[in-house]
C-alpha cells in the first residue's frame, strides 16, 4: 500500500525552472525521511536532496545547492523539489524515495516510478 508517485517533469531550457511533486499514499510523510534522487543515462543513481521526517533539517548535493529547494506539505502528504536555474547536466530521471533515516532515507526504503527532466535548448 505504500506508494510514491512523482510528477512535474518535462522539457525545459537552461536557466528555467520546474517543480517536482511526490505524492505519498499508505503512510504520512511526516513519519519518514524523503529523498530526491536522479539517474542520468549511463550513470549511477545519485542523491539530490533530502528532508528529515520532522522537516528540521535538509540535505543538498553540492551540484544543486542554491538552485534546488526541497519542501514538504504534510496536509497534502506531498514532498516537492523546486528546481531553478536548471542546467543541461541536471537532465536525468528523478525519483523520490521514503524511508527511515536522519535526513535521507536509509532503511525501509520505498521508491517512486520516476519522472523525466530534460534541460536542453
Amino acid at each position: 500500500q505504500v506508494q510514491l508517485v512523482e510528477s512535474g517533469g518535462g522539457l525545459v531550457q537552461p536557466g528555467g525552472s520546474l517543480r517536482l511533486s511526490c505524492a505519498a499514499s499508505g503512510f504520512t510523510v511526516d513519519y519518514y525521511a524523503i529523498g530526491w534522487f536522479r539517474q542520468a543515462p549511463g550513470e549511477e543513481r545519485e542523491v539530490v536532496s533530502c528532508i528529515s521526517s520532522s522537516a528540521e533539517s535538509t540535505f543538498y548535493a553540492d551540484s544543486v545547492k542554491g538552485r534546488f529547494t526541497i519542501s514538504r506539505d504534510n496536509a497534502k502528504n506531498t514532498v516537492y523539489l523546486q528546481m531553478n536555474s536548471l542546467k543541461p547536466e541536471d537532465t536525468a530521471i528523478y525519483y523520490c524515495a521514503a524511508g527511515r533515516g536522519v535526513d535521507c532515507p536509509e532503511s525501509n526504503v520505498h521508491w517512486g516510478q520516476g519522472t523525466q527532466v530534460t534541460v536542453s535548448s
